[in-house]
């Protein structure tokens, strides 16, 4: 491994090596290395069906891969469930909205507040102070947290009534809620037409500073991607084809091909077939 993401693999604050997954006789993702400094944007891309998810899914606990290690933090996290790793540090968007959507804005916010409870659930139907005090303060941080992220108009509404925009913010808003040190957002500008993509390439920068966070991203939208990225890895079919920054991705032929096709390359470059 090389380059800005990769220079010094003991300093980063999440390090996937050599990782494997497979389902059945279909390699989803093939001998995958990364490792992400603290305090980074970085980024995964590549055409669908590439693995990206794929590589989401095992980082965050969704899959245990056949091969390789993923440390978070200096700990092994290759095996543990989902909810360990999130109390770890780590939380995840997903591509589809994945809201309780019968349920307010300030109680979907809550949820995510819940991993850090310290009080136990038996304590609620005994009437414990203990319990009820510190259900006060979620809902406090939950409403300040609502207030950061724009959403305070909101509170109060289901969320599965919010605009499409408000509804990715509210899912941030419960990612971030469960004070992640590092935030995996997968496909975060999906939907989204050409100024709220811009305004979510700020909306990124402002968290990670606000919020002390790395993070990585999964997102088609190229704009967005070069925009936000300092390192971005290249997928397809499962393997790793390309990694640096953006601007060394944006002209990489192999990462062009990928995208477009031996045509489209052609074309674009003068050779056979193009003009």
């Amino acid at each position: 491994m090389s380059g800005f993401a990769s220079n010094r693999p003991e300093e980063a604050l999440l390090l996937a090596e050599n990782v494997t997954m497979r389902f059945g006789g279909v390699t989803a993702v093939s001998d995958l290395s990364l490792a992400i400094p603290q305090g980074s944007i970085v980024g995964i891309i590549g055409p669908n069906g590439a693995g990206k998810t794929t590589v989401f899914n095992v980082l965050s606990g969704f899959y245990t891969p056949q091969e390789g290690s993923v440390i978070f933090a200096g700990k092994s996290i290759r095996g543990r469930k989902p909810y360990q790793i999130c109390r770890l540090g780590m939380a995840r968007t997903f591509q589809n909205i994945r809201l309780s959507s019968q349920m307010t804005v300030l109680e979907n916010i809550m949820v995510g507040c819940h991993v850090r409870r310290r009080s136990s659930w038996w304590m609620a139907p005994l009437g414990l102070p203990r319990f009820y005090r510190e259900e006060a303060d979620i809902a406090r941080k939950s409403r300040l947290l609502a207030e950061r992220l724009h959403l305070s108009e909101h509170l109060n509404e289901k969320a599965g009534s919010l605009p499409y925009g408000a509804q990715r913010r509210l899912e941030i808003a419960r990612a971030l809620a469960t004070a992640p040190r590092l935030l995996l957002l997968d496909e975060p500008a999906a939907g989204m037409n050409p100024q709220e993509s811009l305004e979510l390439m700020h909306f990124i920068g402002r968290i990670r500073d606000e919020f002390d966070l790395t993070i990585l991203l999964i997102e088609h939208d190229m704009k967005v991607v070069m925009g936000v990225c300092q390192y971005i890895w290249v997928m397809e079919y499962g393997a790793l084809i390309a990694q640096g920054d953006p601007d060394a991705v944006r002209s990489n032929p192999v990462v062009i091909r990928a995208y477009l096709g031996e045509d489209m390359l052609a074309a674009k470059s003068g050779g056979p077939g193009g003009r």
